[in-house]
């Protein structure tokens, strides 16, 4: 993987982001990094698995879907606005993609494989990083720790094989899963990577899964080869980092400024110790505006 093209595709994802609503032209893109339209076409199919126009219906298509789940729309509104030319292209191109025709989803939405896709340029700036040291930062960070209280509540999971961790599990189980995740609409919360303690571990599972919290009395669809278990009342001792740009290798830095901040930090402190033993932990998607945030479940010590 070639850092050039990884940065051109990375522009590439950036325009096709901020101008989703609008006309998307190969010219564009061809302009947005520099590089001519065939090889724009060669290097993005190479990297992100599908040619930029392939990605970019279906990213529209997926974010076409959390509109119509979320708000009381009309379909011909969002098939508008989302760059089709009819409501019949829409249902078309809807329904080959997700197994159901919009008007059926927005009546009465059921989880569906959304296309969610990660920056190119974050996942080859980690994979650099585990090749190389860490360098040496001068500067002081902030990592921001608060206790939070969370009720029972049950968690919608797929899990892997033997994966100790996001990369792994993606070798194992695909990146759809987070897609799926997201179009629960009864999500408590956003989906979120966790690390379960033995006991909710099968024999011949991964510790590391994905998944997303809903209600206790959740009743709605499990999906296919995903399953749904019960999470007792705890406590999360939540760690949050300062921002940082999504864009450069400050992303590495800061997953491991958290884990390492986790692993130094002595709760007892606050009266409190670890009960990893007893609930997961849990790790949001990183998005640089808001910080790396991790949870460690803790208890009060009696």
């Amino acid at each position: 993987m070639e850092a050039e093209n990884v940065y051109a595709v990375q522009k590439m994802q950036d325009h096709i982001r901020e101008n989703l609503m609008g006309p998307i032209t190969l010219s564009a893109l061809s302009r947005s990094c520099g590089y001519s339209p065939f090889y724009c076409i060669r290097i993005f199919k190479e990297l992100m698995g599908k040619t930029p126009f392939e990605y970019i219906r279906m990213l529209r298509l997926s974010k076409a879907a959390l509109r119509l789940r979320d708000g009381n729309v009309k379909v011909l509104e969002t098939a508008l606005d989302f760059m089709f030319d009819s409501h019949e292209g829409f249902t078309r191109a809807f329904s080959k993609e997700f197994g159901i025709t919009p008007s059926a989803y927005s009546r009465r939405p059921s989880p569906i494989r959304l296309f969610m896709p990660s920056s190119i340029l974050s996942y080859y700036l980690f994979v650099k990083r585990g090749e190389t040291e860490m360098k040496e930062k001068n500067e002081t960070a902030t990592v921001f720790v608060q206790v939070i209280e969370r009720p029972k509540r049950k968690l919608i999971l797929k899990r892997g094989k033997s994966a100790g961790d996001y990369f792994e599990y993606c070798g194992e189980v695909g990146c759809d899963v987070w897609g799926i995740l997201c179009s629960i609409k009864e999500a408590l919360y956003e989906p979120v990577g966790a690390w379960l303690p033995g006991r909710l571990i099968p024999e011949g599972t991964s510790r590391y899964v994905q998944g997303v919290e809903v209600p206790d009395g959740y009743s709605g669809v499990v999906p296919e080869g995903f399953e749904m278990i019960d999470l007792e009342p705890c406590s999360m001792m939540v760690f949050q980092g300062p921002e940082y740009d999504d864009n450069d290798d400050s992303f590495c830095d800061a997953i491991m400024l958290i884990q390492e901040a986790i692993e130094k930090y002595k709760p007892s402190t606050y009266g409190y110790g670890w009960a990893d033993d007893d609930f997961p932990r849990f790790q949001l998607e990183p998005q640089g505006w808001r910080g790396y945030i991790e949870s460690r479940p803790v208890r009060k010590i009696v």
